[in-house]
């Protein structure tokens, strides 16, 4: 907690406060007064969680009063003036009280969410599209994510807008994002710029709360000439806010330039180190600086304590005037950042103090505050308890703005019909990167709702995800048409890649965070926009680790997607140990709102590419993910009947059944499956009844065994999971050996199904450059170690 603070310097740093009003009310009294009521019911949130409702575990609760605090006046003035309800806004996750209190004001936001601020069932920590009550856009939390999911809704935005996938009259609306300068460090903004610049982006804004405090130090000086720059150099407007109105009328009067000079080159540490002090140790640090300065005692004498440091502390981030000037000057489709200069914690008594990021008011400090906000004890939740003009004029005027009670800003977009079969390629061999092609590029030359509805993404590997032909036949998005060069000239190529506002793919950099957040966006697309779209991302499955955060942050928005994960394990080979994948199966387990799958056969990825499809839609359903891989295996000839076809959505189903009893069954995912074969030829001379599951979803199979065993601990006994039913034609105690190519713990948890000794198969260590041959030799994935996993769980048995 950041150390207390006179009384005097509270009384200093008022929030705005509007004079008497004259009559009518003018429109900045009103905003004024409003901001005023805003930064009560924050800090009242926050107070209450921390000392008034009881505490049962004892645990700090916290809430960031200060970062609160710098946001009051920037977000006032957007949700009061200049927000409509086709704007989308990601607020910064520490700011997430004051957006709570302007959701209360505008009558979407309950009393009792807010008493229960940080606690189960209440207002969340962090503004959260699943789990909070009013209607949050965009679900923030980890620094960075929610500013560049702006930037790529936004190119989502002109996707549907340009496919003409939405009512013509349905206004675009912008993409704002409020931003803490502290997540400007993270290096996905940049990622985003350069990717946003790329496609051209428009209709965005991103509004930074520049107090230049962050949550260990005061942020370098000069760090707003690198904004400048870089925004610029991306084709952004970069709108200052520094100064308020009262500096900037001083700086006019004689001595004034000094002043200025002193407060830009005074550098961020003693400034904050000033605004914390109060009035008196700026006029002294003042005076000893500027001595001799003609005019500025004159202007320093003007001003008693308090009013010198309300003046130098009147930057433009907490100046109403100044930022309604700055957003209304604003208003074409030119990608805007907004500079806004702030002091973390303004109005706080421990505003500007480098220790202040999670401070809290003392119950002491907060009757002061009460007092200055002229809330009465045991009103503090009234809605206009202490406001200056009352409800008679607030009221009115929140009741005119757009989104006052507005209907939830969500659309429900109709799902896309996904016919009951999905083509599956014919070869006597075939990989399912192969495969998965074959069916997007088929798909894409026989057109019909569903192609159309689908819309491809990939970090500059298209071509070796095997997006190849779907990209030619359907080409790339871009707002503005591009012709193929090679194409134009005639040279020689597979793929004619053009690109315009119709096309179905967009092509991004190297950089799987973008991939995600682009994800993000247009899994969001039936909600946000009213457009249902059915995304596919492609990726290297070792470099989801690069992206890990913001495929969590996608996954919880509840974002809708199929990512496609191609190549995988150390089937690699050649490529050698960072290309090839070793936890990527445990990912898939662990990730909460993705349901991940292996075929091992491409029959099986038609159907659950079908699935996926078709659950990716629903209310209750979630983003699929498919590990495939690049090698070729001979492809069974057999009939997909619809038990098989249930048996391979389920998670698992046996390619060669067992005798009833039996002692032994191997249990493979993925293209391991020849190995596994093979291993049981052998196996079944000395143990004939052995026999082979193939599990296409171990996530599934595990959720789905969980499931049950909650059940029956409830009073179902006859519950019973898909794995479990499987696996009941094996003897009691039965051995099972388990094999893929990953890590062996996606597996070996099946002992657990029913007390089964299990071999676990697998790989738990970097790869390395090979042939096949030598590399399953060495990490015991071939034929050979199958049979001697296996002899090894006979004779333990034994």
């Amino acid at each position: 907690m950041a150390p207390k603070s006179s009384t005097p310097n509270i009384r200093s740093v008022p929030p705005t406060k509007a004079a008497k009003a004259p009559s009518p009310t003018s429109h900045l009294d009103l905003l004024r007064d409003l901001e005023r009521r805003i930064l009560w019911l924050a800090c009242w949130t926050i107070h209450n969680a921390n000392h008034v409702r009881p505490k049962r575990d004892g645990l700090k609760v916290g809430g960031h009063q200060a970062s609160s605090a710098s946001l009051t006046t920037l977000m006032t003035a957007l949700w009061f003036d200049c927000l409509r309800p086709e704007d989308r806004v990601a607020v910064k996750p520490h700011a997430s009280p004051i957006y709570h209190a302007i959701q209360y004001l505008l009558g979407r936001q309950e009393q009792g969410a807010l008493d229960r601020f940080r606690a189960f069932g209440g207002a969340q920590s962090y503004p959260s599209r699943t789990k909070d009550i009013d209607d949050v856009d965009f679900s923030t939390g980890s620094v960075g994510l929610g500013v560049a999911m702006t930037s790529f809704s936004a190119l989502v935005r002109d996707y549907v807008h340009a496919r003409e996938m939405v009512p013509a009259e349905q206004k675009p609306g912008r993409m704002i994002a409020l931003v803490g300068d502290a997540e400007l460090d993270e290096g996905n903004i940049y990622e985003c710029l350069l990717e946003g610049w790329k496609h051209d982006v428009r209709n965005l804004w991103w509004i930074i709360d520049y107090n230049r405090q962050s949550l260990d130090a005061v942020i370098e000086d000069r760090l707003f000439q690198r904004i400048d720059s870089l925004f610029e150099s991306m084709g952004w407007r970069v709108v200052t806010m520094k100064f308020g109105r009262k500096l900037e009328a001083v700086f006019q009067k004689r001595g004034g330039d000094a002043l200025r000079t002193w407060i830009e080159t005074c550098p961020n540490s003693l400034y904050s180190s000033l605004v914390y002090r109060g009035g008196a140790e700026f006029r002294e640090h003042v005076l000893r600086d500027l001595r001799g300065t003609s005019g500025l005692a004159e202007i320093l004498d003007e001003h008693d304590d308090g009013a010198l440091h309300g003046l130098m502390t009147n930057l433009g981030g907490h100046d109403m005037e100044t930022i309604l000037d700055a957003y209304r000057g604003a208003q074409d489709e030119t990608p805007t950042c907004f500079l806004a200069y702030t002091i973390k914690g303004y109005g706080l008594p421990f505003a500007g103090h480098k220790d202040n990021h999670a401070g809290l008011m003392s119950p002491e400090q907060m009757e002061t505050f009460r007092t200055l906000m002229d809330v009465r004890e045991g009103h503090e939740w009234d809605l206009w308890e202490g406001a200056k003009l009352g409800s008679d004029e607030l009221a009115p005027f929140v009741e005119k703005n757009p989104m006052h009670r507005h209907p939830p800003r969500r659309f429900a977009a109709p799902t896309i019909e996904v016919p009951a079969h999905l083509p599956v390629p014919e070869a006597e061999s075939m990989s399912t990167q192969e495969g998965f092609g074959r069916i997007l590029g088929d798909l894409a030359r026989t057109g019909g709702e569903l192609a159309d509805r689908i819309v491809t993404t990939s970090p500059d590997v298209a071509s070796s995800t095997n997006l190849g032909a779907w990209v030619s036949r359907r080409g790339l998005f871009d707002r503005h048409p591009k012709p193929d060069a090679f194409v134009e000239e005639n040279v020689a190529t597979t793929q004619r890649w053009v690109a315009s506002p119709g096309g179905h793919h967009l092509e991004l950099g190297i950089a799987e965070n973008n991939l995600f957040l682009n994800l993000a966006a247009l899994g969001l697309s039936h909600s946000l926009f009213g457009a249902r779209l059915l995304p596919i991302g492609t990726v290297y499955d070792p470099f989801i680790c690069r992206g890990l955060d913001a495929l969590n942050y996608a996954c919880y928005q509840d974002a809708r997607f199929i990512l496609v994960a191609t190549p995988s394990g150390i089937t690699l080979a050649p490529e050698g140990g960072a290309h090839q994948s070793v936890n990527t199966p445990l990912i898939g387990m662990g990730q909460s709102g993705l349901m991940s799958y292996e075929p091992a056969y491409v029959d099986e990825l038609a159907i659950i590419l079908r699935f996926a499809l078709e659950h990716m839609q629903k209310p209750e359903g979630c983003s699929v993910y498919l590990r495939l891989s690049t090698r070729q295996l001979a492809q069974p000839k057999r009939a997909v009947e619809a038990s098989l076809a249930h048996d391979i959505i389920e998670g698992a189903y046996w390619l060669e059944e067992p005798a009833p009893g039996a002692r032994l069954a191997l249990v493979v995912s993925g293209v391991l499956v020849e190995e596994a074969r093979q291993a049981l030829e052998q196996i079944r001379e000395d143990e004939p009844g052995a026999g082979l599951l193939v599990v296409t979803s171990s996530d599934r199979c595990h959720s789905d065994w969980l499931a049950a065993s909650r059940s029956r601990r409830r009073g179902d006994p006859e519950a019973l999971s898909h794995l479990e039913r499987q696996l009941s034609v094996l003897a009691p105690g039965a051995s099972l050996v388990t094999l893929l190519d990953g890590h062996p713990a996606a597996l070996s948890w099946l002992g657990a199904v029913a007390n089964y000794r299990v071999v676990p198969l697998g790989n738990e260590r970097f790869g390395q450059s090979g042939d096949l041959i030598d590399l399953y030799r060495y990490y015991e994935l071939d034929a050979d170690a199958v049979v001697d996993a296996a002899a090894r769980a006979l004779l333990e048995a034994i």
